[in-house]
């Protein structure tokens, strides 16, 4: 995941742009840029870290006009960070184009030999997003056959664009001298939002990951970019929108609703926050439907992002709702930190316990996922060590079992606690008395409840179901090769055998 804006204004955008970059810092704390308009000229700054880090005042000075993208990045497919691969990203042919992208595409390797052998363009960067970023430069110079660019002209190179690139992608992207370009994938796998602004000399536009930016913004939602769209806003602020792909199903990432978005936002239609909510009381169902024996003295959340599903979960047993754990906010969320050691002893950092909430006491923690079983380890630890009776561990989500191959860095299934193991097995591996996971039926149901015209969702971490249909075993052992060079042909076999692909 990575979290993406692009506005166009009647007033220098720099601050807009670093307002909203920080409302999405949460989708990525590996590096961040901005890119700027001010007429045919881009004025670009952008380096690792937070974004905060990133930039300071002379970097804004220097971010003139008003019209601008920003991003901010998460690696995916575990790799190092690289200087070369923040973004946005610059082509300087045929128009000038900036872009930035949230997602992963997933024939990437094909379209860089098509760059190279057909489209005679070099990909100086191991990211898919530059590649991405040909791919339209490419479709661009092709429509435009020399002549002038149009609303008519970009739509058909994204449409052209949805032809050849396979799996997710949310983004934005300037075009010297015309205007901001944001589309989303026909699947509608990763979000983009729009909004609107009047202002005193004219409306204002901005396009967004999260509606949460929208609004600290001083922006009014409209909608989401539907899948398959194309939303075009000329240097002069005329909105064009297209429907550019042959065949969509919004199919929205499911985890997106989990963990990944902020429980302020709305995306598809769906509050997080009321979704969240939903899960906690789907969660307490099935313990009083498969549990009902099991004594519970308090429920305790790991904070933030399951606090709205262990509060409904506590309402929903007649139990106490405790905070048992304070979070030192200056550490890094340990599910995007590369390395295992890194992740474990960032637990310890992150996270302090209140032993008053666990002494003598059945506790229920309550997380949002259990990934790795890394966190979930270190914390059932630091539940007993304070003194817990008992401790048992909920999941607002499903065991996550697959890799997943749209964006996010999930690991590989032998990184994943979750895969051939049963929950009790799971259990003993985090030192739990009891594991509780979520439904798969009853996760989609409090999405679908909020929105009951999601009839689909993106669900692959959890059923190996991959709907954009490309992805392969084959595939998937080379990402799982990517990650760990020394795993044997045997095992990638072996962990593939048991995907499903629709």
């Amino acid at each position: 995941m990575c979290g993406i804006i692009g506005v166009v204004a009647k007033t220098p955008v720099n601050q807009l742009l670093y307002d909203g970059l920080l409302l999405l810092q949460h989708r990525g704390q590996d590096a961040a840029g901005i890119v700027t308009a001010e007429g045919k000229t881009f004025h670009m700054h952008k380096g690792p870290g937070y974004v905060r880090d990133v930039f300071h005042t002379r970097n804004m000075r220097s971010l003139l006009g008003e019209m601008g993208i920003a991003h901010c990045r998460y690696p995916t497919a575990g790799s190092a960070f690289n200087s070369a691969e923040a973004q946005p990203f610059y082509v300087n042919s045929p128009f000038g184009i900036v872009l930035g992208h949230n997602g992963n595409l997933t024939n990437s390797e094909v379209l860089k030999q098509e760059m190279f052998r057909q489209d005679l363009r070099h990909i100086n960067t191991n990211s898919d997003s530059e590649v991405l970023l040909n791919v339209l430069a490419h479709e661009l110079e092709l429509a435009a056959k020399g002549a002038k660019l149009d609303p008519d002209t970009i739509f058909t190179a994204v449409a052209n664009v949805h032809r050849r690139c396979r799996g997710a992608y949310a983004v934005v992207a300037m075009i010297s001298g015309f205007g901001l370009l944001a589309f989303r994938d026909p699947y509608g796998i990763r979000p983009l939002v729009f909004g609107t602004n009047m202002a005193a000399e004219g409306q204002e536009y901005v396009v967004a990951s999260e509606s949460v930016a929208l609004a600290a913004m001083g922006f009014e939602l409209v909608r989401d970019v539907a899948p398959g769209e194309a939303i075009l806003v000329s240097e002069r602020g005329e909105f064009y929108s297209r429907q550019c792909a042959a065949k969509t199903v919004l199919s929205p990432c499911i985890f997106e609703y989990v963990y990944l978005a902020r429980p302020d936002s709305v995306l598809d239609g769906v509050s997080v926050y009321e979704t969240r909510l939903n899960m906690g009381q789907q969660l307490a169902d099935k313990i009083k439907r498969t549990m009902p024996g099991l004594e519970i003295d308090v429920v305790v959340p790991v904070p933030d992002t399951s606090r709205p599903s262990a509060l409904e979960l506590a309402k929903g047993l007649d139990v106490s709702f405790r905070e048992g754990f304070v979070r030192n906010r200056y550490v890094g969320r340990t599910f995007i930190m590369p390395g295992k050691t890194i992740r474990r002893k960032s637990v310890r950092q992150k996270l302090n316990v209140m032993a008053m909430e666990f002494r003598g006491k059945n506790v229920l923690i309550v997380d949002d996922s259990i990934v790795r079983g890394t966190t979930s380890r270190e914390i059932v630890m630091m539940a007993r060590e304070a003194g817990a009776n008992r401790v048992y561990f909920a999941s607002a989500a499903p065991p996550v079992r697959y890799p997943n191959v749209y964006g996010i860095d999930m690991a590989t299934r032998a990184e994943l606690i979750a895969t051939d193991r049963s929950e009790d097995e799971i259990a003993r591996e985090i030192g739990a008395d009891a594991v509780i996971y979520q439904e798969m039926d009853a996760l989609k149901a409090a999405v679908r409840s909020v929105n009951p015209r999601l009839a689909q969702f993106e669900t692959s971490c959890f059923d190996g179901i991959y709907v954009t249909g490309d992805v392969t075993s084959e595939y998937l052992a080379t990402v799982e090769r990517a990650r760990d060079p020394a795993r044997q042909e045997s095992e990638d076999e072996a962990q593939s055998a048991d995907v499903n692909f629709s």
